[in-house]
């Protein structure tokens, strides 16, 4: 018997602050014969948060045990009657350690005993005087310590209860040793059910995929060096004995031991194939699959040179302009009709020499409005072309959905397949840039991959990450082209023009800059810091050279740019930035843009009038049948585009479209503006049927800054940079500047 005074028990006496965080929940039975004890430290460990109870001899504390549900004992090693000792062998004939911890409680002469307990199979010990943050922390280690078994347990059960409800193979693998179990399932999963198997995990990584094997191995061995985790799960394929690879799903529990050590592993694995190899919303074979079934026909091919093959890839033609009008649900449902078009029209063919012969046919859905067909064993080599028209013949007929008819196209990119292909990404990124050229084009057609369009493509990522620096390098330079009255020659204003300086490629027009914006999405910053150069430029030259009405000038805007949140809200700051007059900037919006019914495009021009700036409708007259909604916006002008101005004196037909577009705006009472006059007579008779404004190279070619300042001071008395009389003396060598042999584009 051992008796605790009150100034043994805890060094720390009452001091509640120095006691660990309290663990509610669990139960502690302590058992000793002295009442002082028992009750002294039962009070401690309430405190703590621990539901306590005592009991003063061992035949008591077994009938709690027997009873009720406790957490953990803390048992007095020397008892009169029946000892600690005794109580603890009885214990461990019904309940393991992991069952039932038992901490004993001694005296520092007591080490003999204390070695035995720990080998009958006490889980701890500690000693007197007791030192209760310290036994705290051991009494949460051991609580901690079952609650993770009995999670393991109990998950183990579930994983076996599912195993045998769902046809899941179960493992169970003893880290130490290496050595894992596999369940008969398991092995029926991959064929061999009926083997003897090495109960190794070589057994198990040997099947693995080799370009998934490093992933596994390297996730797994993460999974089990992080103390803090305790599950695992990973998807890759793996080898069944009959066919091939399939996909599969492992999941698995980690039990640690109590410094954090990996144990053991347990878990299931659950074939997947069908779900990763087929589209949800269409059915069809997903981008997985088809590169599965691309990969295998390269590798045919490298072993059989006259082995030809076909890759189309299909996207849809505004397709985001469906979705974004109609919805996500019609956008879906629209995909699944298209699905099933292009099933019906991928069909097999026969070839015209072996009539017996098929050709293979492969369509998957590679996600978004993209889809890939897959043309193998080709006998004709005109099949691809073929199959190509045919699919965009059968896209072009209307789609009947919520009671409308829908139009959409496609655009398809050829890779033709031989030998020279390595991989599945090799043909995949050839048949990308065929389609990207089909779209660049218009859309709506088909082009086959040359090794041009590869140049090209790596021309055009390398422009990419140049425009990237280009902003920060300041290598955006800011042209203006003046704008003149015909009727006499006066300046009224400029339109700026972006010009690139490529430190290696010298001078870029704006034809390759601005499509490269639009896609990278630089066009808004890039859009926005011309907006401000252009308008403090302006701000110099109405300050130096009064006018009336003031200089204006030109901006043209991207529909990203227009279609910005903040976009009003940007052009507002930069008026009130510079203080230019609202109506001396014209923002020129392409006639593409306005008349495709993008977004809130009407909201946008109404808010931007309120400010008090001009807007221009650019190219007019370039594709889009407008004429008949032109009155719905609030425009100021129209500009004619260049292309009918360079046909006016040799074609009719550009001549009398002309006509047609001044009756046009005098109807709707706007401004006329045409581009592009390169010689007296044109501008001549573009005066005389109505059109107020023009520019081009007969009055100027585009120039810096610098240049315009010192011709509008060469200019300021009369401020007419070529007066109407001198049109027709001027004739077709009136500009000082030689034309260029491809006519320039604004910003």
């Amino acid at each position: 018997m051992n008796t605790l005074p009150n100034r043994e028990v805890n060094t720390v006496a009452d001091d509640k602050a120095a006691l660990p965080d309290p663990v509610s929940g669990e139960i502690l039975l302590i058992v000793d014969d002295v009442a002082e004890n028992r009750d002294l430290l039962g009070r401690r460990l309430e405190r703590a948060g621990y539901g306590v109870l005592t009991a003063e001899n061992g035949p008591e504390a077994l009938r709690i045990i027997e009873e009720k549900e406790v957490s953990l004992v803390l048992l007095d090693i020397m008892m009169p009657g029946m000892s600690g000792i005794e109580v603890l062998k009885i214990l461990r004939t019904s309940h393991s350690p992991v069952d039932l911890p038992v901490v004993m409680v001694s005296a520092l002469t007591e080490s003999n005993e204390v070695v035995e307990a720990l080998n009958l199979g006490a889980n701890d010990y500690i000693t007197k005087p007791v030192d209760l943050p310290v036994a705290i922390a051991r009494i949460k280690m051991q609580v901690s310590r079952k609650r993770s078994e009995e999670a393991v347990r109990k998950s183990e059960e579930r994983y076996a209860l599912a195993a045998r409800g769902t046809n899941e193979g179960l493992w169970d693998w003893d880290i130490p040793s290496n050595r894992i179990e596999y369940s008969t399932q398991w092995k029926a999963l991959f064929g061999c059910a009926d083997q003897a198997i090495e109960s190794s995990t070589e057994e198990w990584f040997s099947r693995i995929h080799e370009e998934d094997r490093g992933r596994i191995e390297s996730e797994l061995g993460a999974s089990l060096a992080d103390e803090q985790q305790n599950q695992f799960t990973s998807e890759y394929r793996i080898h069944h004995k009959d066919c091939d690879y399939r996909w599969v799903l492992t999941r698995g529990v980690i039990i640690r031991s109590s410094e954090g050590a990996p144990l053991r592993m347990v878990g299931s694995v659950t074939d997947i194939t069908t779900s990763k190899a087929f589209d949800t919303l269409t059915g069809l074979p997903n981008r997985l699959l088809f590169i599965e079934s691309l990969t295998e026909a390269i590798r045919e091919c490298a072993s059989d040179h006259e082995k030809r093959f076909a890759l189309l890839f299909l996207d849809l033609d505004r397709f985001k302009v469906v979705n974004d009008s109609l919805g996500h649900m019609v956008g879906d449902r629209l995909l699944e009709r298209v699905a099933r078009r292009l099933e019906s029209s991928v069909r097999l063919s026969r070839d015209h020499k072996n009539p017996d012969k098929l050709a293979r046919f492969g369509l998957a859905r590679f996600g978004g409005d993209e889809f890939a067909v897959l043309l193998s064993d080709i006998k004709n080599p005109n099949d691809p072309v073929l199959v190509a028209m045919r699919l965009l013949d059968r896209i072009r007929a209307p789609f009947q959905l919520e009671g409308r008819e829908v139009f959409i196209g496609l655009s398809i990119g050829v890779a033709l397949g031989d030998c020279h292909y390595a991989s599945a990404a090799d043909m995949l990124r050839d048949a990308d840039t065929a389609m990207y050229r089909a779209k660049s084009a218009g859309g709506g057609r088909y082009q086959v991959f040359t090794e041009g369009m590869r140049t090209d493509a790596q021309e055009r990522l390398e422009l990419e990450n140049d425009l990237r620096r280009a902003l920060q390098n300041k290598e955006l330079l800011l042209y203006f082209q003046p704008k003149v009255q015909l009727n006499t020659g006066r300046v009224a204003g400029f339109e700026a023009l972006l010009r690139w300086r490529h430190p290696k490629h010298g001078i870029i027009s704006p034809g390759k800059v601005i499509p490269i914006a639009e896609e990278t999405g630089l066009i808004v910053p890039i859009g926005t810091s011309i907006l401000e150069e252009a308008c403090r430029k302006l701000k110099q030259w109405q300050d130096h050279f009064p006018a009336d009405p003031p200089l204006s000038m030109a901006v043209n805007i991207s529909v990203k740019q227009l279609l910005q949140p903040d976009f009003v809200d940007v052009v507002h700051r930069v008026l009130e930035v510079t203080e230019i007059p609202p109506a001396s900037l014209s923002l020129e919006i392409t006639e593409s843009v306005v008349f495709q019914e993008t977004g809130n495009i009407e909201q946008i021009l109404d808010s931007l009038k309120a400010l008090g700036v001009l807007l221009e409708v650019d190219d007019f007259g370039t594709g889009y049948s407008s004429l008949n909604r032109l009155d719905r916006y609030p425009f100021d002008a129209i500009k004619i585009d260049q292309s009918f101005v360079f046909r006016m004196g040799t074609d009719k037909r550009s001549a009398d479209v002309i006509r047609g577009v001044v009756a046009l705006a005098k109807r709707l009472n706007i401004g006329l503006i045409a581009e592009g006059i390169e010689n007296g007579n044109n501008a001549e008779v573009l005066d005389m049927i109505g059109c107020t404004q023009g520019q081009g190279f007969y009055f100027s070619k585009p120039m810096l800054g610098e240049e315009v300042e010192q011709q509008l001071e060469k200019h300021r008395a009369s401020g007419a940079w070529r007066p109407r009389e001198m049109y027709k003396a001027g004739g077709d060598h009136a500009s000082n500047a030689e034309p260029p042999s491809v006519p320039e584009q604004g910003a």
